[in-house]
């Protein structure tokens, strides 16, 4: 389509549509979430709350809170709750004879954020500095909304209905401005989504030569190219050959550099571990295996495919 086509388009569509779509855009959004990634000033505090989340006991408990047995992250969907919860009482407090099921809504809300930000605490832990920057923010918006719905709490038990209601909705505007952030954290920064997911897509169909066979030293991981996708290659004494895909499922580490052991190798970003033999993810926080080539030598060349290549 040409400029003029869409230039004629564009004009063609109604004057209230353009006219939103013009005052959309000039809306101060995505300039200040953007910079929230590149506040240094949050540094100093980043790394002792970082220390602190990881030294927390939680052992095998840490991967469900990061969601390895759901196949993503647990903590978008724990948020559902206490933020549901909250906008419902919000509705109900506009409307008469409706103060019980608030209380109810909003006591609901403050103990579901705690087991979301748990989860949430878990996976910001793992992450790069611009998106720790930006979770650090998220992290404070949601604790002050939840300081103030106990207030609301604490101010309807004492008999104050209006003072309950007000910071009822100071928590909600808070809330709100969490829920924003973590959008940005998870749609702009790419926190969350399978980083390996486009590997089938980029990777031609059928057997593809990777290399001499002889090249990759046996017993150690090697990072070749498929085209435009890095590839992990470790070599077995067995003579077998195993190939991933070298970039981690979360958040892009170079798995080539990680460590192999017990037919395991670990990413040296995070520490997420993969099964050699299929890519399948045995600790977190990794939560999607890495796409694992079939692998086969032809005249001393290796060759790979996609298992549901042609």
């Amino acid at each position: 389509m040409s400029t003029q086509d869409l230039t004629k388009e564009s004009l063609e569509r109604p004057r209230a549509v353009r006219a939103m779509e013009s005052g959309l855009e000039r809306l101060p959004v995505v300039g200040p979430l953007d910079a929230l990634g590149r506040l240094r000033a949050l540094d100093p505090v980043i790394s002792p709350v970082q220390n602190a989340v990881r030294k927390l006991p939680l052992r095998g408990l840490r991967d469900v809170l990061h969601g390895r047995w759901l196949g993503h992250p647990l903590h978008p969907a724990l948020v559902q709750l206490p933020v549901g919860a909250w906008m419902s009482a919000g509705v109900l407090d506009m409307l008469p004879g409706t103060r019980r099921a608030s209380r109810v809504l909003i006591a609901t809300g403050v103990l579901a954020a705690v087991p979301a930000a748990l989860t949430g605490a878990a996976d910001w832990a793992e992450l790069h500095k611009p998106q720790l920057r930006s979770g650090l923010v998220h992290a404070a918006a949601n604790t002050v909304a939840l300081g103030l719905y106990t207030a609301s709490l604490a101010a309807r038990a004492r008999g104050r209905e209006c003072r309950g209601r007000l910071l009822g909705y100071g928590g909600l505007t808070a809330a709100g401005l969490g829920g924003l952030i973590g959008g940005h954290l998870a749609y702009r920064q790419g926190v969350g989504p399978n980083k390996a997911e486009p590997v089938p897509h980029i990777v031609g169909q059928g057997w593809q030569r990777v290399g001499k066979v002889d090249q990759f030293p046996v017993g150690q991981a090697v990072r070749a190219m498929l085209g435009e996708v890095p590839l992990l290659v470790h070599r077995e004494s067995s003579g077998a050959v195993r190939v991933l895909a070298d970039r981690c499922s979360h958040q892009s580490g170079p798995l080539s550099q990680g460590t192999v052991a017990e037919g395991c190798v670990t990413c040296p970003w995070h520490g997420s571990t993969f099964r050699l033999s299929d890519g399948q993810n045995v600790s977190g926080p990794a939560t999607a295996p890495q796409p694992c080539f079939e692998t086969r030598v032809s005249d001393g060349v290796l060759e790979v495919r996609l298992p549901d290549a042609d």
